[in-house]
């Protein structure tokens, strides 16, 4: 072997190079093995000093207890407190597109600790089912919507109660009415096909309500705004509700989930804005989904007298909301009176369409997860399904409830899971629940009706108590393996957060 100059190396000289280079390397791995020597153990004096600060050691036993930590109650001018929705704070924010009335959380230095005192007067509250039809006044203390809203028959103050006549902006004879017409448009709302929905706009909450006794569960979402606390009568009332507005962050929920979306005169400009709102709706709306829309510009013809607006104006926007949603490739499904239907194919043809560059709206690319849905800006583009899936479209799903114990296909796109992670998880959950029933006897009967489960993975826990009295929002964080989709698949509710 020879060097750069063509002269012979030496075998002396090739041994002296090996030998210094594992020299360094030992230095090196020296060097750093005591740099994680003192930081290591920085960070174990740090853990050991906030445990010595939170428990207490009972040398006698030999075991470790939590100490009770104590909070004061907040003012009273707190008991209506949303930190992420305080219009205390809307001021600061833009009123472009209504995003002061999307979460502004507070930052660190000006989050309150203190427990927020329920009402002056406070009741417990009525239980399920009666609570859908009349609740205590002091509990929801809102005399804005009640006056606004009284002669639509959302609901009325009768002593010390509200009840809850079931009317709406678009049913004032009654949401049961209104349904039973819905009902005769979708079929599939009457067999298990469609088993969860999403209500923009909610109001009190009523066409959610109604929904539950027909096996259709509901996630009604209002924002809080002039209407005061639409999602707080709807929590009172036992009614799955949260607090959102489609505004310049997509919704929290993840893409393909709902079955079926509504909106009863919500007052949303669905076609404004090259249609933004509407491809959100695109977004959460499982193939073969329904979109409804009841209240202007539908039927324009008899009621644009009623909408301060002409004839001509309303027809313009109900022409440009069909172009809309049939770019999206939405397809008009059904229409009577005031209520329109629409159905989001699932047919590739369509969507091979928006490969198109000069086509609006286009197709969005991959920069950004279609499940990505935590402060996540809504793009101006149409989330295609992926075509690797035969079981997301909605015809393609089991019918409630036999859908409900079956192993989602999105469950496979969570890292180190498949089917039969699934159904251990769902074996666990039926012994974990009996077990919390020792604990909290409660769990089970119309005591408890509100329910949300913090960290879930499958939803196990709401599986297993599908047939109580009660509710459960399941929460997944963003930072987590994204089961939320595979919860929706199931037949389930859930929301992403993070805390």
């Amino acid at each position: 072997m020879v060097n750069k100059d063509g002269n012979p190396t030496s075998p002396a000289s090739k041994y002296s190079r090996t030998v210094t280079t594992a020299i360094m390397l030992l230095v090196l791995c020296g060097f750093s093995f005591y740099l994680g020597g003192i930081f290591c153990s920085e960070k174990d004096v740090f853990l050991t000093q906030a445990i010595n600060k939170g428990t207490a050691k009972d040398t006698s036993a030999g075991h470790l207890h939590i100490k009770a930590v104590s909070f004061p109650e907040c003012t009273r001018d707190y008991t209506d407190y949303t930190p992420c929705t305080d219009p205390k704070k809307w001021n600061k924010y833009s009123r472009h597109r209504l995003s002061f009335l999307e979460r502004h959380c507070p930052p660190f230095f000006e989050r309150e600790e203190c427990l927020v005192p329920p009402p002056d007067s406070y009741k417990s509250p009525n239980r399920w089912p009666k609570s859908r039809d009349e609740c205590w006044y002091w509990n929801v203390p809102y005399d804005w919507i009640n006056r606004q809203k009284s002669d639509q028959h959302w609901l009325r103050k009768e002593g010390e109660k509200f009840l809850f006549p079931g009317g709406g902006t678009m049913f004032p004879k009654g949401v049961g009415q209104y349904i039973d017409l819905m009902l005769d448009l979708i079929p599939e709302m009457k067999d298990g096909t469609i088993r969860t929905a999403i209500d923009t706009g909610c109001g009190v909450a009523s066409w959610g309500g109604d929904l539950l006794d027909r096996g259709i569960l509901t996630v009604s979402l209002a924002p809080r705004d002039n209407h005061e606390a639409q999602v707080q009568f709807a929590l009172e009332r036992g009614i799955p509700a949260v607090l959102g507005i489609i505004s310049t962050q997509r919704l929290p929920f993840p893409s393909n989930s709902f079955d079926m979306a509504h909106c009863s005169r919500c007052l949303i400009p669905w076609t404004e804005y090259g249609g933004l709102y509407l491809l959100e709706m695109h977004r959460i709306i499982r193939p073969g989904g329904f979109w409804v829309l009841s209240g202007p510009p539908v039927n324009y013809e008899r009621r644009w007298r009623g909408w301060n607006t002409t004839r001509e104006e309303q027809k313009s926007q109900y022409e440009k909301l069909q172009e809309l949603l049939t770019s999206m490739c939405f397809k008009l499904y059904n229409k009577k009176d005031d209520i329109a239907v629409w159905q989001k194919q699932s047919d590739d043809s369509c969507y091979q369409k928006l490969d198109d560059p000069d086509y609006y709206p286009p197709k969005c690319d991959d920069s950004t997860e279609p499940d990505s849905a935590w402060y996540t800006p809504i793009r101006p583009c149409v989330v295609s399904p992926d075509p690797k899936y035969v079981k997301l479209s909605l015809d393609s799903l089991d019918k409630w409830p036999e859908r409900l114990h079956t192993a989602p296909e999105r469950v496979s796109d969570v890292r180190g899971s498949k089917s039969s992670a699934f159904k251990r998880d769902e074996k666990k959950w039926k012994t974990r629940v009996k077990h919390y029933k020792k604990l909290l006897p409660e769990i089970g009967t119309d005591t408890i009706r509100n329910v949300m489960d913090m960290n879930t993975v499958y939803g196990g826990f709401a599986a297993v108590l599908i047939d109580a009295p009660l509710w459960v929002m399941n929460v997944v964080s963003s930072y987590a393996s994204n089961t939320l989709a595979a919860v929706y698949d199931r037949g389930l509710i859930g929301s992403y957060h993070d805390w």
